[in-house]
């Protein structure tokens, strides 16, 4: 085939499936919705609000799955190999937008393609393999109840191509079950984790989404610059403090300076003091276990690694390196010690297709339900739940995969299942009243995030702690624990995030600049972006997925957290701070500096007229 020589800056094709008829098509972007929209979560949000209406439920053939990358992919940019995924999710049954790193995002561009919107469902488990331009849809029935890994071996294998040439994305037995918290798997360990990604792709019958490496060019309009510009980036992270560490351990000795801060999530939130975090923090697990290197696309970062275990238990397991939250989830959240059985058990669940979020949240509070009587051995099939137990903690996300006994209760997500089983077990329950877990923190040390992850609109964060604020005249926050600063600050960096996952390139190769990111999307494209202007892409992708929630159902009632998840710590640096009695004034002054109605939460119509979004309005007001 004859190589293309596109810029999608300037021009985004997108691919058109349809599982149901088995037809796919071709449309093109205007390039003045891709200036408003960019890419990743924009354009993905673009369509799902375009797309979906409310009556269409997450696991209803007319629900979009939408997976896209934007302008700066497929580039020498470190970690633009990234791309997004957006639906209406299983958990919060609203809108979804999250990342996933690797190479996917790359080969999608190099394959002659900015995005896929996939509606429908297949008659027969199949998977989409894209190609050179072109795409078809292939049986998978013999993939049924294969994990994410081995299914990415096989495909790899029936295409007969080179390992590094194809991406595969997919889904294991729990998105085949519809586990509301199933994730996609690719590039093996790199997961699309958020709000049940994979259930909606399990719903469709599509096991896996397939993306060779083509040989489009992707053209830039100063390629000098952009080379430049890349390079400036790139010794920001290497040189920055907390970039510099980043760029070193990946995010392996997180654990490290949240325990100092009282941040470290432990049991449940039933304390905050674990002294063995040491031999769980990546500078143990790399000194005693054997690593070798496998960065994502164009990127020199020391982030991540396939990771032998060689000690304990698990001596001889062979994995990708944990990440944090998968080291929280599988070590403090569970009361569990061993570095090598965090290893196992963040694949085990990556192989079977649980985010580990979700799942590690579920688990401790199944734990705390075991020791106080809540729940016993009959309810748990004979499993001994008990805190550490990690191999009950495997035969657990086994049976949760599955959904069998237990595990189809559980399979529903902590706030549901907590509901379910009634009494005090929603108390101790941690989760946003909107349905989903947050990250792998205990957010009440945090209260930025704890705030931020309950007024989202996708199911997890939309601001960054690691913003520089200053790019946008504010001052950083002094006073971690203050309602104001902290609502305020959350209200006026609302975005930056958004338009970083519509460029869309890994947050950890970006230091979240948004000059220099700016400056990048210019050199690539030719455009004229200002910070400004960058805040003012990513405020519309919010207000437009706030209102896409409004339409819903997702009201302010459920911009809150459940008890436990706002409760005050027992003990730690953070002991008796309470974020709830202040929730009500934070909410009012979040929605007043976001624009929105102080008591609904609903964007004003002037707020939208403002962001392009006045065709909108009379679907609120």
């Amino acid at each position: 085939m004859t190589r293309e020589i596109v810029s999608f800056a300037y021009k985004g094709k997108v691919l058109r499936v349809d599982l149901s008829t088995k037809k796919l098509a071709e449309e093109e972007i205007d390039e003045t919705i891709l200036k408003s929209y960019l890419g990743g979560s924009g354009i993905g949000a673009k369509y799902l609000y375009e797309e979906v209406p409310p009556e269409v439920s997450w696991s209803d053939p007319g629900n979009r799955l939408i997976l896209s990358a934007g302008p700066l992919n497929a580039t020498r940019l470190a970690g633009s190999g990234s791309f997004s995924i957006v639906t209406k999710g299983a958990m919060t049954k609203g809108a979804t937008s999250t990342q996933a790193n690797g190479y996917f995002g790359a080969y999608l561009k190099l394959s002659g393609y900015s995005t896929a919107v996939i509606q429908g469902k297949a008659d027969s488990p199949v998977y989409l393999y894209i190609r050179e331009g072109s795409a078809e849809l292939r049986d998978a029935r013999h993939l049924t109840g294969k994990s994410t890994w081995e299914t990415e071996r096989l495909i790899k294998e029936e295409l007969n191509l080179p390992r590094r040439e194809l991406s595969v994305f997919s889904i294991g037995p729990a998105g085949e079950n519809l586990v509301r918290f199933a994730c996609l798997v690719g590039d093996e360990g790199h997961v699309a984790a958020h709000n049940g990604v994979g259930a909606v792709a399990g719903s469709k019958n599509l096991k896996a989404i397939v993306v060779h490496r083509g040989k489009t060019k992707i053209v830039l309009a100063d390629e000098g610059k952009f080379k430049y510009l890349s390079k400036q980036l790139m010794d920001k992270v290497k040189n920055s403090r907390g970039g510099g560490t980043i760029y070193n351990w990946g995010t392996s000795l997180v654990i490290e300076g949240c325990h100092a801060s009282g941040a470290l999530p432990v049991k449940n939130y039933t304390t905050n003091l674990f002294p063995e975090y040491k031999q769980l923090s990546g500078k143990y697990t790399r000194e005693h276990f054997e690593i070798k290197p496998k960065p994502c696309w164009a990127c020199p970062m020391h982030h991540c690694h396939t990771m032998k275990v060689t000690k304990g238990k698990y001596a001889g397991y062979v994995g990708e390196e944990p990440d944090y939250e998968q080291i929280a989830a599988w070590g403090p959240i569970i009361g569990q010690t061993d570095p090598g059985a965090v290893v196992m058990l963040a694949n085990e669940a990556d192989k079977i297709g649980l985010d580990a979020n979700e799942s590690g949240w579920l688990i401790a509070w199944v734990m705390e339900c075991f020791e106080k009587g809540i729940i016993n051995r009959k309810d748990t099939d004979g499993l001994e739940m008990t805190w550490g137990n990690v191999e009950s903690v495997k035969a657990m996300l086994e049976k949760i995969a599955k959904r069998e006994g237990i595990g189809d209760l559980l399979a529903e997500g902590v706030m549901r299942a907590s509901r379910k089983i009634g009494g005090e077990a929603p108390k101790i329950g941690i989760y946003t009243y909107k349905g989903n877990t947050p990250r792998g923190h205990d957010h009440r040390a945090l209260w930025w995030e704890l705030f931020d992850t309950c007024v989202s609109n996708t199911g997890t964060i939309e601001s960054s702690r690691l913003f520089n604020v200053e790019q946008l005249g504010l001052k950083p926050i002094s006073d971690n624990f203050s309602p104001e600063a902290i609502s305020t600050l959350v209200a006026k960096t609302k975005g930056h995030m958004a338009f970083e996952d519509s460029l869309i390139v890994c947050r950890f190769t970006t230091s979240t600049d948004l000059e220099l990111l700016s400056q990048l999307l210019n050199a690539a494209t030719g455009w004229d972006f200002t910070v400004d202007r960058t805040m003012d892409v990513g405020k519309r992708i919010v207000n437009l997925m706030k209102v896409f929630n409004l339409r819903n159902g997702i009201t302010s009632e459920m911009d809150r957290p459940s008890e436990r998840y706002g409760s005050a710590p027992v003990d730690g640096p953070a002991a008796g701070k309470h974020i709830l009695p202040v929730w009500g004034e934070m909410l009012r002054n979040y929605y007043k500096h976001m624009g929105w109605d102080e008591e609904t939460g609903k964007p004003l119509p002037k707020t939208l007229k403002k962001l392009g979004l006045e065709n909108i309005i009379s679907q609120i007001w």
